[in-house]
């Protein structure tokens, strides 16, 4: 399983997947060109970190703004996390969002619900994303 480390562009977010620390950080914008394939190394990963990854996962998740294709991506990703918790492993899954901004935080309590999923929500200042 390797390490996924993307540097954050205008479009695309900063994704730091080490599956050794058991860390999975997305932060900044989402928008790029084709979701699918900026998070397929992210999906392929999980799906290996299902099978053969530790015992504990920790997800930092603090976007300022995703579209429609990446939110479809975002479920997926969390999808991957349900089934790791439901191997009996344990997930940790952090939500930041602008102060102020209830579509994001509203966001987080979908994919929560949606997977029932326990998030932990955070209210972080702007310069904090």
């Amino acid at each position: 399983m390797e390490k996924v480390f993307i540097e954050p562009t205008r479009t695309t977010p900063l994704i730091n997947f080490d599956p050794d620390e058991g860390l999975l950080e997305m932060r900044g914008r989402s928008s790029p060109e084709n979701s699918i394939q900026f998070y397929q190394r992210v999906l392929d990963n999980l799906d290996e970190y299902a099978v053969s990854g530790g015992d504990e996962i920790t997800t930092n998740i603090a976007f300022e703004y995703f579209n429609t294709s990446s939110s479809k991506c975002l479920f997926d990703v969390f999808k991957r996390l349900s089934k790791i918790e439901n191997s009996g492993r344990k997930i940790t899954i952090n939500w930041y969002f602008e102060e102020g901004d209830d579509d994001m935080m509203e966001a987080g309590e979908d994919y929560s619900d949606l997977l029932d999923l326990n998030f932990n929500f955070y209210e972080i200042e702007e310069d904090d994303l």
